[in-house]
């Protein structure tokens, strides 16, 4: 028997398709596609993403979404992809070690766009109008890649075709997909979808926005979220940045009461609130996580206790802009963090200190909840960007008469069974104290009910 020397081990084309599309929502493909235009348009401008250090307007450029049961359109007017690019870099699966990456970028990994426009459907059209200098005149080049999946996936190449094409109204890019998907076609012919992916994009690029980009969904266009923190003598939002050592990133963090705590930290009292709390991380000016409450952003892992609703009203963002966004703490997705990430592991201290000051805060309320009140009352809303610089959080110190009638409990247990007890509540830190004040509140409802 010869043997053939060697065994082949090519992935088919379909079964890439499937594999870099399996894992990532319909809504994450479109905020793919909104990254590209964004990054784009930083590119243009020069400048870098970041919260405070830089006053950078981006009212020039536009992104225009159009999205039906039948077709799907995203169009901007931010640069374009020139012939060179496209021909080169754009249209690669994944991005070349020694390839030059666009500073500042949120992209990391090269598929952001093959991804989504695979996710959308079959029959895709990609054209580009950029501008050209030469001998001091600029003039505008146009090119186009018609996209037919299935004969793309029955070819052998996987090379794409550039054709010429008409110039768009502006130097950017126009992305159209013509046979949807299934999934795609039902997702987009659902009115809560839409809504839901205008909530996200509001939310997701709430800094861009700010800055005056301007993005529409089917004409109408997007006002971001206006994010605020309360500040008076007595409530001071945290506002500190540092570079990474290791890394070379620049974090921000900004963290404070963004609104009173309930009146009541039961679950059904609290479900009605818009509730925003929790921990924002943005990489490169993007959102990619929101609202965390979970062990993602620390909640529920050692020193630091599970999220309770009541520490609804706290907001805290942590800012990562790096020139290398592969030095992010991104996954692929850009939906959330890699927790494993030494930059992320070495910021998530000083998240848990900003934290540990709120839950505190909310603890000693429930005592002296009208003064409490009162002092809350005087803190009025903040934008970020007016919040004092290198400011040291500030959260009230409440003293005074108590409400009720103290009793002092005190009892003797086995060390190793408190610990357990603690490491049951969500904090393996937690103090004799608290594990006691824990444990009662869990008894009283259990046996007496609610006050």
């Amino acid at each position: 028997m010869e043997l053939p020397g060697k065994a082949e081990a090519n992935p088919t084309k379909a079964f890439f398709v499937r594999m870099i599309t399996r894992d990532i929502s319909l809504a994450d493909c479109i905020l793919d596609l909104i990254d590209n235009s964004v990054d784009a348009a930083w590119q243009l401008k020069g400048a870098k993403p970041s919260l405070f250090s830089n006053t950078t307007s981006l009212s020039a450029f536009h992104i225009e979404i159009s999205a039906s049961a039948l077709k799907f359109s995203i169009r901007d007017n931010c640069g374009g992809i020139t012939l060179d690019n496209a021909a080169k870099y754009a249209f690669t699966f994944g991005r070349d070690d020694e390839m030059e990456h666009d500073a500042y970028s949120i992209g990391v990994y090269g598929i952001g766009m093959k991804r989504a426009i695979f996710k959308l459907g079959s029959v895709i059209q990609i054209r580009s109008t950029y501008s050209v200098t030469s001998r001091g005149k600029s003039k505008n080049e146009s090119f186009r890649v018609p996209i037919n999946v299935t004969k793309w996936l029955a070819a052998k190449a996987w090379d794409f075709d550039l054709e010429a094409d008409e110039a768009l109204p502006e130097p950017g890019l126009q992305i159209s997909v013509t046979r949807l998907s299934e999934s795609t076609s039902r997702a987009f012919g659902s009115p809560e979808f839409l809504r839901d992916l205008r909530r996200i994009i509001a939310r997701d690029y709430a800094l861009h926005l700010h800055r005056g980009l301007k993005i529409s969904l089917d004409g109408e266009l997007i006002k971001g979220w206006n994010i605020e923190l309360r500040q008076s003598k007595n409530f001071l939002p945290l506002r500190d940045s540092y570079k990474d050592e290791e890394t070379g990133v620049n974090v921000e963090i900004v963290a404070g009461m963004a609104a009173p705590p309930p009146e009541s930290s039961e679950p059904d009292d609290v479900k009605d609130r818009d509730s925003r709390s929790g921990w924002y991380i943005i990489c490169n000016g993007r959102i990619v996580v929101a609202g965390d409450k979970t062990t993602v952003a620390g909640w529920g892992t050692p020193g630091w206790p599970k999220w309770h609703p009541q520490y609804e009203g706290f907001i805290g963002l942590i800012f990562f802009t790096s020139e290398d966004a592969q030095a992010l703490p991104l996954t692929t997705t850009k939906r959330s963090v890699d927790s494993s990430s030494g930059l992320y592991q070495r910021s998530m201290p000083k998240m848990r200190e900003i934290s540990k000051e709120w839950i505190a805060y909310t603890n000693v309320r429930k005592q002296f909840t009208d003064k409490a009140k009162a002092l809350e009352e005087e803190a009025k809303p903040v934008t970020l960007y007016k919040i004092s610089k290198n400011a040291q959080v500030i959260f009230p110190k409440l003293v005074g008469k108590l409400k009720v009638k103290p009793a002092n409990i005190s009892y003797l247990i086995e060390k190793k069974r408190a610990e357990k007890l603690a490491d049951a509540f969500g904090d393996i830190n937690m103090t004799y104290r608290d594990i006691g004040l824990r444990s009662f509140e869990y008894a009283y409802e259990e046996f007496v009910g609610k006050d």
